[in-house]
């Protein structure tokens, strides 16, 4: 973890930064480019991917918010950085691109630790995709989530969208927001299932930082069992599901934090796990 924050102190305020909270526990990555509305580049494409990837090794953090600096989440991809020289791409580097922007969702659905995204003002294009990534979505009232893709002239199959949001939201929903690229309220994305909960905007950094630390404060193993265990039964037969979580449930079951657990409820104490 002290390495990690070392290597993002290196980079600029302009893109983002990463710091802990909670004895180091929880850590926070915050979009930081409010001017811009936290729009993404290139550089900082990369860096989430990065930065994600080496979560896997960061065995002190235990949980993730994911944040935007200011009144916005992320505004999806910087208009003049991004998407105007992408019009003048070639073809092999166009793919390079889109594969790099797939290599974010899948480092952030591998990384171990929950991610909790804290969602405020505008939610469009990637910055929708990056809340849709997370484990657990909280927004405020101005929350104003889009899939804009079609707004551009893009297909709304952009970053996974058409393989995750289905399973959030339902097939339908789905597809109403990916086809129109239509702005989906704070109120219609709780009532969709997209958000957990609805928060109050002075409220929304501490509420994400509370799930957070409440996830951190639990068995850590157990928990990156059950992300993998969501992400991968996705392509799998119940009957493979089944295999699966038994043996997903057998190795939990040789954890130092399950023998606490019952430990614990036998002595009729509060459990206290240590990640193990």
């Amino acid at each position: 973890m002290a390495a990690m924050r070392r290597e993002m102190a290196g980079h600029s305020a302009e893109r983002f930064r990463w710091t802990t909270e909670h004895e180091g526990r929880v850590g926070i990555v915050t979009l930081n480019r409010p001017a811009r509305k936290n729009a993404l580049t290139f550089a900082v494409y990369a860096e989430l991917r990065d930065l994600f990837r080496a979560l896997a090794l960061a065995s002190d953090v235990r949980a993730v918010v994911l944040r935007g600096e200011g009144d916005d989440f992320c505004s999806g991809g910087d208009v003049h950085e991004i998407i105007g020289p992408l019009t003048r791409m070639a073809v092999p580097e166009l793919l390079s691109f889109t594969r790099m922007t797939g290599d974010l969702v899948r480092a952030m659905r591998a990384c171990p630790q929950p991610i909790v995204a804290a969602v405020d003002g505008a939610c469009a294009g990637a910055g929708a995709i990056l809340a849709m990534a997370s484990d657990l979505r909280l927004a405020t009232p101005d929350a104003r989530t889009a899939f804009l893709f079609t707004r551009v002239g893009l297909a709304g199959c952009d970053m996974g969208a058409c393989a995750i949001l289905p399973r959030l939201i339902g097939q339908g929903r789905a597809a109403e927001l990916l086809f129109t690229g239509r702005v989906m309220s704070a109120e219609e994305g709780e009532r969709w299932g997209f958000y957990n909960a609805v928060v109050d905007r002075g409220a929304l950094r501490a509420e994400a930082v509370r799930r957070a630390a409440e996830l951190a404060s639990g068995p850590s193993f157990a928990h990156a069992m059950t992300k993998a265990m969501l992400q991968q039964e996705w392509s799998v037969s119940v009957e493979q599901a089944l295999e699966m979580e038994a043996q997903a449930q057998a190795l939990c079951m040789q954890t130092a934090d399950f023998a606490a657990a019952f430990e614990a409820f036998a002595a009729r104490k509060p459990v206290a796990f240590e990640g193990r």
